[in-house]
């Protein structure tokens, strides 16, 4: 009697276990798109770029505000409120 339970807690154990974590492995691959770090084009300052474009080699060397050649990185959702262009 006493092996018969135990392995009917096993089972129940088991049972549970898989039951729970499939819910959890669904979700696992979602990520929070406003989290996500891009390239945001057209909101950074003179001489703050992340990075050089065609009209220049290196990062900082922007030499106006907002160029939308030129870009910073940071959160997707910040770029958005910014009203920033990102690509995807």
């Amino acid at each position: 009697m006493n092996q018969t339970v135990s392995r009917r807690a096993l089972f129940a154990a088991a049972l549970a276990a898989v039951t729970c974590a499939a819910p959890l492995a669904a979700h696992a691959d979602e990520v929070d798109q406003s989290k996500v770090k891009v390239e945001c084009f057209g909101v950074s300052k003179a001489g703050q770029n992340d990075c050089g474009t065609d009209a220049h080699s290196c990062s900082g060397q922007a030499t106006k505000d907002n160029d939308p050649a030129d870009f910073k990185t940071m959160l997707k959702g910040t770029c958005q409120k910014l009203g920033g262009k990102f690509t995807e």
